[in-house]
């Protein structure tokens, strides 16, 4: 609203032209989403404990977690507060990616609000039945693939392209809906899998999102592009401003969320995230190195498919409990550390994927 704002005086107050850098919006971005999140946390957790909005505690897990029991919940309606509001103020609300990366966030931000409220407020132990959960996150996750790929202006913005190679791209067709709608389904999923410990999810998120901003920034700068030899989009540039509002919120709810947490972010935030993550590394073209970047993600899901599949072949299990994360707490890792590490791995992960921009 203040960049179309700005856009619309420039003529008359030149001063405002400034805030046509993207580099600029992001900053605003990055500061106005974090200084929400850190005023408006403590008022959040207040309301959630007076409304008993708390977390319940898998008797299965490991016993360190009891403690936990009553934490409140449903506080990533503060990171997509936060989001939007600072999206709205500093995003081109013009631009279709911008337009479709809230619409995904804030649909199946919804999805997890159900979920999160049938479970805490309702007592409804199983919340959204898994098929309903399923269905609704394949309803809005096509809708997203469908308005991307009638929306597609250049062959660009529907082709393939694999790191490390100049000349290396596959064009989908209609394959890019099928593509962009498991990535949006299955990174919310896959968020929502890995979001177990206090801050283990949020700051591999706050991580992928920073990096994608990078991107985004270098794909929607025709000289950036070319000289990189990465694919140029049009108006993708405009997700920077969304990345740098994740990033704000994301850090502003780990100021509550760290170890030993005050306020988890439920489904409403994990489902959200991770759909949001997945629909930009589409938009951007890097699905591949966002697949490398998001390391830790991928991991996390993968152990959780292999520990059914092992478990009904052959009645064994691999891992000691999964997600992984859990594996490793139930050999005697204390809780931050294995926080820390995992961060850690994200890190060089986000890294190597950088990296991969200029090994072409």
């Amino acid at each position: 609203m203040l960049y179309l704002l700005a856009e619309a005086l420039k003529e008359h107050i030149s001063q405002l032209s400034v805030f046509g850098y993207l580099s600029l919006r992001a900053i605003l971005g990055v500061l106005t989403a974090l200084g929400l999140s850190m005023l408006l946390g403590p008022w959040v957790i207040r309301k959630l404990e007076e409304l008993q909005v708390g977390q319940a505690i898998r008797e299965d897990g490991p016993k360190t977690h009891l403690s936990k029991s009553g934490t409140p919940t449903m506080g990533g309606a503060l990171i997509l507060f936060s989001i939007g509001l600072a999206t709205l103020l500093w995003g081109d609300l013009k631009n279709k990616y911008v337009l479709i990366v809230l619409f995904v966030t804030f649909s199946f931000g919804l999805i997890g609000w159900v979920d999160d409220y049938r479970k805490v407020v309702e007592k409804n132990s199983k919340g959204l039945p898994a098929r309903w959960k399923y269905l609704w996150q394949s309803v809005f996750g096509l809708m997203a693939a469908l308005m991307l790929y009638f929306s597609a202006d250049a062959a660009a913005e529907t082709t393939l392209y694999f790191p490390f190679f100049k000349n290396w791209a596959l064009a989908l067709g209609p394959a890019y809906i099928v593509l962009t709608y498991f990535m949006i389904v299955g990174f919310s999923n896959a968020v929502n899998l890995t979001d177990g410990l206090d801050g283990l999810a949020i700051m591999p998120t706050v991580m992928v999102a920073a990096a994608l901003g990078v991107i985004a920034y270098l794909a929607g700068n025709v000289n950036f592009a070319n000289y990189l030899h990465i694919p140029y989009i049009a108006g993708s540039g405009e997700l920077v401003v969304f990345c740098a509002a994740l990033v704000g919120s994301g850090l502003g709810f780990l100021w509550f969320n760290t170890h030993p947490a005050q306020v988890f972010m439920g489904d409403v935030g994990a489902l959200a995230l991770g759909a949001a993550l997945g629909v930009m590394a589409v938009m951007v073209r890097h699905e591949i190195v966002f697949f490398i970047m998001s390391g830790i993600f991928v991991m996390e899901t993968v152990s959780v498919i292999l520990q059914v599949a092992s478990f009904k072949l052959t009645g064994r299990r691999i891992f000691r409990m999964a997600p992984l994360h859990h594996h490793f707490e139930l050999k005697g890792w204390p809780e931050p550390r294995v926080i820390v590490r995992f961060w850690i791995i994200s890190v060089m992960l986000v890294l190597f994927g950088l990296a991969t921009l200029k090994l072409r």
